[in-house]
């Protein structure tokens, strides 16, 4: 008899350019019945990013006022426009026994931890190889004028700075590599005893047969 599993929250962070978001793509072709958290932004959409599938792009005024009535499981301030993760689909997918996956950096992260979905949150942090592999990684891309790329390379130092509040870390020196490690995170925190609920009722089912044959 297969026991219900309650969903869990994987999060994914990591300096821009560390391989998060392929790591991401990867999980999500891995496993169909995860669900990615389509972040909310007030920033202004970009060529071919579509609203409600990359993200849920937002007026400010209605943003704040998300915020302001607990739609966002959390929210930042990053290069002048807001981001945040709403509430809503997330709850429902979990107790459905659905992960959701989470691109989000430490700032959400530390807010999602320390809410009442903490106990269900998986946490993962991506590390380059090197400093340098990262510069280059960011240049390769050929979307920045050199000015944002230092600002880029500054955030991504201060976001490297947090990898001691992460649940596991990952170095990221060769994508396969890192990629089966994190299936297999992800496959062992599944069966936590805290997202089977069910253990409870087949424990007390056991102890009833036992009693019976005694």
């Amino acid at each position: 008899m297969a026991m219900i599993r309650r969903g869990l929250l994987i999060i994914l962070s990591s300096p821009s350019g560390a391989g998060k978001s392929t790591l991401s793509r990867r999980l999500l072709d891995w496993d169909p019945t995860l669900s990615f958290s389509v972040s909310a932004t007030t920033r202004a959409p970009r060529p071919g990013e579509v609203d409600g599938t990359h993200y849920h792009f937002l007026s400010t005024e209605t943003f704040r006022r998300e915020v302001s009535q607990s739609g966002m499981l959390e929210h930042a301030h990053v290069f002048g426009n807001f981001y945040g993760s709403p509430r809503a689909p997330v709850e429902a997918a979990i107790s459905e026994g659905r992960d959701v996956l989470f691109d989000i950096d430490w700032q959400g992260a530390q807010q999602i931890v320390n809410s009442a979905l903490g106990p269900h949150t998986l946490s993962i942090f991506i590390l380059p190889p090197s400093i340098a592999e990262l510069r280059r990684r960011l240049i390769s891309r050929g979307q920045d004028a050199p000015e944002v790329i230092a600002k880029r390379m500054q955030k991504s130092w201060d976001e490297i700075s947090h990898w001691g509040s992460y649940d596991y870390v990952l170095v990221n020196d060769d994508l396969d590599k890192t990629f089966a490690e994190l299936q297999t995170i992800v496959s062992a925190t599944r069966l936590r005893r805290l997202q089977q609920p069910g253990l409870v009722d087949h424990v007390r089912r056991l102890q009833t047969e036992f009693e019976e044959l005694s």
